[in-house]
């Protein structure tokens, strides 16, 4: 009798994530039909040897060494990396790994969940035409008023991004400045396009008559067919 077990589309490894949190994790995956595998040892052999979708790694003092195993690997390099513990703060030295996003701790379900639905598409190879990369580095702002300040990325597009740090009013001119992975540091303008002051998050769109944005496009076609 053929084996009713049906095996998920994609497979996110779970290492050095503990209870309760793994069984939290794994069940906002399977919501979208994907698997989680734990890892518990031989992280940085498996992630050079095992080829997974996506990856949550605790962020901490082997968290480099897997990373750079996994963006180094020819199975790995262009998986969905989620760093796991700590804050998004946290997850800035990280940055150059393409870190996608971050479960902070305690884990929170809902939190999770909202994560894991912002970022399944990528994970599934489900790509819309206007699509949104979630991605966790840091940006500097200057808005036209003068004022600086340090956020951190929610997602990219080639059309914008959104941030996580301070509020700015809509409407407001400003020029950004990030890195990503690949792309060397670029700056380019634009403007607040919205802001959810309870969550302290703001939506800012490119200026269409900026060059530069074309840099953000190339790097998003190539991370999305690399």
């Amino acid at each position: 009798m053929a084996s009713t077990t049906r095996r998920l589309a994609a497979r996110v490894a779970l290492i050095d994530v503990q209870e309760p949190a793994r069984t939290v994790l794994a069940e906002c995956f399977r919501k979208f039909g994907i698997e989680t595998i734990t890892m518990e040892n031989r992280f940085m052999e498996r992630m050079v040897s095992e080829k997974v979708d996506g990856c949550v790694v605790r962020l901490g003092s082997d968290a480099e060494s897997i990373m750079q195993a996994a963006r180094t690997s020819a199975a790995n390099s262009r998986i969905v990396l989620y760093g796991f513990g700590g804050s998004a703060q946290d997850s800035i030295k990280y940055s150059r790994f393409g870190v996608n996003a971050v479960f902070t701790e305690p884990l929170e379900r809902q939190a999770a969940l909202k994560l894991v639905k912002a970022t399944h598409s990528l994970v599934l190879h489900e790509f819309r035409r206007y699509v949104r990369v979630p991605v966790a580095t840091e940006v500097a702002v200057t808005t036209s008023e003068g004022r600086r300040f340090a956020a951190m990325s929610q997602d990219v597009s080639s059309g914008g991004l959104s941030l996580k740090g301070e509020i700015v009013a809509p409407g407001t001119a400003i020029e950004v400045s990030f890195a990503l992975l690949t792309l060397p540091r670029i700056w380019v303008r634009g403007s607040v396009t919205w802001a959810k002051k309870e969550d302290q998050e703001i939506g800012i769109k490119f200026d269409t008559q900026d060059e530069r944005r074309v840099k953000i496009k190339e790097w998003i076609d190539a991370y999305l067919g690399g």
